[in-house]
C-alpha cells in the first residue's frame, strides 16, 4: 500500500450456499478496497470467526442453519461492536429487513448488488452510514409513510404497559399475532408474551373478551366515530 492509499476494509463473508460463497469471495476479490479475511457457513461460525480475526465488516446472509442471519447480528453487534453488519440477502420483506436492521445491521442489500455496490455499502457503514440499496431504502420509505395504530388512551388501563396496550389495540383492530408481530417488528412469541401478560392483568379469556374489552375502556374507537 503507498502513501496516501486507504487501507482496505477487512471483510468476511458469511452465506450456507457453497457456490454463493465463493462467488462474493471471489467478485470481492477483483475489487480494491476491501480485502476478504474470512468466509463463513453459517451465523454460529461468523460469529466465531469475528471473534477471531476481528474483521471491520461482516456480509451477512440471513436464511442459514444453526444460527440465522438475524441472530447472528445481534451476537455480534453486542459483543464485537467494532465490526458493522451488511446484509446480503435474497430476501426484501418486511418480516426480513426490519428484524435484521433491529439486530444492529448497518446496511442492507439483496444479491442482485454489482461489486462496485457492495464495496460502497461496506465504506458507508464504517463511515457512519447507512449502507442501503435505493430498493431498501424505498421499502423503509414506504413503512415510514404507513399510518401508525390507532391512538389509544393517555393512561393504559389494569396496570399495562405501553407495549402491552399497543397489542391489545391490535388485537381489537383485528390482526393476528404474525400482524401483530410484522406491525411491531418483534417476533410471534413476543407477541404472545404480551398477550398472556395483558390477559393475566386484565382477567381476559380470550380475544372476543380483548375486543369488547378494548372498545369499553375507549382504547379504540368504534368504526365510523
Amino acid at each position: 500500500m503507498t502513501e496516501g492509499e486507504t487501507k482496505p476494509a477487512r471483510v468476511v463473508v458469511a452465506d450456507d450456499q457453497t457456490v454463493v460463497r465463493e462467488g462474493i469471495v471471489m467478485l470481492l476479490g477483483l475489487l480494491s478496497g476491501v480485502e476478504v479475511v474470512g468466509a463463513a457457513g453459517d451465523g454460529e461460525e461468523a460469529v466465531r470467526l469475528v471473534a477471531e480475526l476481528a474483521p471491520d465488516v461482516v456480509l451477512m446472509d440471513l436464511r442459514m442453519p444453526r444460527c440465522d442471519g438475524v441472530e447472528a447480528t445481534r451476537r455480534i453487534r453486542s459483543e464485537y461492536p467494532g465490526t458493522q453488519v451488511v446484509v446480503l440477502t435474497t430476501f426484501a420483506d418486511d418480516e426480513s429487513l426490519f428484524p435484521a436492521l433491529k439486530a444492529g445491521a448497518r446496511g442492507y442489500l439483496t444479491k442482485d448488488a454489482g461489486g462496485d455496490e457492495i464495496v460502497r455499502a461496506v465504506h458507508s457503514v464504517l463511515s457512519g452510514d447507512a449502507g442501503l440499496s435505493p430498493s431498501i431504502q424505498r421499502r423503509l420509505l414506504e413503512r415510514l409513510s404507513q399510518p401508525e395504530p390507532a391512538a389509544v388512551a393517555t393512561e393504559a388501563p389494569d396496570g399495562l404497559t405501553g407495549r402491552e396496550t399497543e397489542v391489545l389495540v391490535l388485537i381489537a383492530e383485528g390482526l393476528s399475532n404474525q400482524e401483530i408481530a410484522r406491525r411491531l417488528h418483534v417476533s410471534t412469541a413476543t407477541v404472545k408474551t404480551h398477550i398472556n401478560n395483558l390477559f393475566a392483568k386484565t382477567g381476559l379469556k380470550d380475544r372476543a373478551q380483548a375486543v369488547r374489552y378494548a372498545y369499553g375502556k375507549g382504547l379504540v374507537r368504534p368504526p365510523g366515530n
